[in-house]
């Protein structure tokens, strides 16, 4: 008796084991974000703190925007979490999101080698900083991945007047990958390249790339997050969703965004405010 009296607390223990377990494990989110937010370190710096607090994990699908957000599109997310505000809003627009909130912002700057063949380095107007590299046929490395990044690459060259499709020939390259790769191309080629300061920052193979362009207000780069409308996907995980939303709009994830530097530099800056949702 007292033997199957043990192997049944055993059973039962297991049981109750394997029950919590099968919870917790479920207990998570799809998040589908830019390149740029996870080669950054940001998520590795507050996705743990989001999970200690709240018992969700957060799995990051990382993506150029343009990608991420067709994933959400299809329903293979929970919520969508990237920066191109005209795409975001487009996304909404169709019903594909729900409850975009603004996050954060950091900004773009163009990199290019120390020898500064287009002589732009110090430059604070990007417009006339691409059109001298078009001019110069300096190499110049895109991600050419539709990512938001990538965006705002095109809509300055299209500013410029340079169709860099039809005049980059062998100068202008596209990678087809994520920011780190890219910068990584430029390196290799001592390439001109658009990039997000975040990533930049946390860029260790720089050789002999500096920042040429900075500080244009053409260079602003917001962020968004926004829930997938579970009207088009029914199994979106509403709750848990929104919580993660409402936890980067909250003091602590908004602080929580502030706090990550690297080498004493802050990456993004929190600008959440109250009312200013799609």
């Amino acid at each position: 008796m007292k033997r199957r009296h043990f192997l049944g607390l055993v059973a039962g223990v297991t049981l109750a084991l394997t029950s919590s377990l099968a919870f917790a494990q479920g207990k998570f989110i799809v998040v589908a974000s830019t390149t740029s937010t996870e080669q950054s370190g940001l998520f590795g710096h507050i996705l743990p703190i989001f999970t200690k607090k709240t018992g969700i994990e957060v799995r990051v699908v990382a993506q150029g925007t343009g990608q991420a957000l067709k994933t959400g599109e299809k329903g293979d997310a929970d919520v969508v979490f990237v920066h191109d505000p005209v795409a975001e809003q487009k996304f909404v627009d169709a019903g594909f999101g729900v409850d975009r909130k603004l996050v954060m912002y950091n900004d773009f700057v163009i990199v290019g080698p120390k020898n500064d063949p287009a002589k732009v380095i110090g430059s604070r107007n990007v417009v006339d900083s691409y059109k001298k590299i078009a001019t110069a046929k300096a190499p110049f490395a895109s991600r050419g991945d539709s990512s938001g990044t990538h965006a705002a690459e095109l809509r300055i060259w299209k500013e410029a007047g340079i169709d860099v499709k039809a005049t980059g020939g062998s100068w202008y390259r596209e990678t087809g990958s994520g920011m780190g790769p890219t910068l990584n191309t430029a390196s290799a080629m001592n390439a001109y390249a658009f990039t997000d300061r975040g990533t930049w920052l946390s860029f260790k193979n720089r050789g002999d790339l500096v920042i040429a362009v900075e500080g244009d207000v053409k260079l602003f780069n917001q962020y968004g997050v926004m829930l997938v409308n579970p009207a088009k996907h029914a199994h979106v995980k509403v709750a848990e969703g929104k919580t993660f939303i409402d936890w980067l709009t909250s003091k602590e994830g908004q602080d929580a965004i502030a706090a990550y530097k690297i080498g004493g530099e802050q990456l993004f800056f929190p600008n959440y405010k109250p009312g200013q949702n799609s």
